[in-house]
């Protein structure tokens, strides 16, 4: 419930604007994008029905959300004990995942190539 709730707060405030939402450590200290900058204002984007927007704020997050959803929802209904079906990830699953989140990262912040549209969107 607790990611419901944070869900919304983000949903109803607006990152693009509000000062209620913190920034990036590494940003602010470097400059440089990590793979999750944008991802407030995705997720604000998203719950407002506005795809687009989201997938010029990271387009990472916008891809995976629908899954982390998904993947929500079976922990949510297995913890209250419905009797969901347990999925389980490949081991190599969280290694292909920091793979492309480096991936996108080094891409991201590669100015004057063709990849500069994923950019955070400032």
């Amino acid at each position: 419930m607790l990611a419901a709730a944070g869900t919304a707060a983000i949903g109803i405030g607006n990152p693009n604007t509000s000062g209620a939402f913190p920034f990036c450590p590494l940003r602010a200290v470097t400059g440089i994008d990590c793979p999750f900058c944008g991802c407030l204002r995705a997720t604000h984007a998203l719950v407002h029905g506005h795809v687009g927007t989201a997938l010029n704020h990271n387009l990472l997050f916008t891809v995976a959300a629908p899954f982390l959803v998904v993947g929500w929802l079976l922990w949510m209904g297995r913890s209250l004990g419905l009797a969901w079906p347990r999925v389980r990830a490949p081991r190599w699953a969280p290694w292909a995942f920091v793979a492309v989140a480096l991936a996108f990262m080094v891409l991201r912040n590669l100015s004057g190539t063709p990849f500069h549209w994923l950019d955070s969107a400032a």
